[in-house]
C-alpha cells in the first residue's frame, strides 16, 4: 500500500491520481490518496474517474476539513447495477 499526498494540486489532481495508479501501483495493490475538497464535486467525479479507469474504489472518507481520503485497490471495479439493469433490458 502506497500514500500519495495530491492536496497541491487542487482540482486538477485527476491525471496524476491516474498516472500513480497505471505506474506506481501494481496488481491488486492498494494505493491512499489526498486530495483536498474544494468543489464536493471532486468526490463523485473522483469515484467516476476511478471506476472508468478500471480500479475498484475500496473506502472514500472525509480525512480533515478541507482535504478527502481515497483508498483505489488495483483491480478491475464489479459492474455497476444500473449497468448490469440496462444490459438485462438489452437481452430482453
Amino acid at each position: 500500500m502506497k500514500r500519495f499526498d495530491l492536496r497541491h494540486l487542487k482540482n486538477d489532481f485527476y491525471g496524476r491520481m491516474l498516472e500513480l495508479m497505471d505506474k506506481q501501483i501494481k496488481d491488486g495493490e492498494n494505493a491512499i490518496i489526498i486530495f483536498e475538497i474544494g468543489d464536493f464535486e471532486n468526490i463523485q467525479k473522483s469515484a467516476d474517474v476511478i471506476y472508468e479507469a478500471g480500479y475498484t474504489l475500496m473506502n472514500s472518507i472525509k480525512f480533515t476539513e478541507v482535504d478527502w481520503t481515497l483508498v483505489i485497490k488495483k483491480v478491475a471495479p464489479e459492474p455497476r447495477v444500473v449497468e448490469e439493469e440496462a444490459a438485462k433490458e438489452e437481452v430482453k
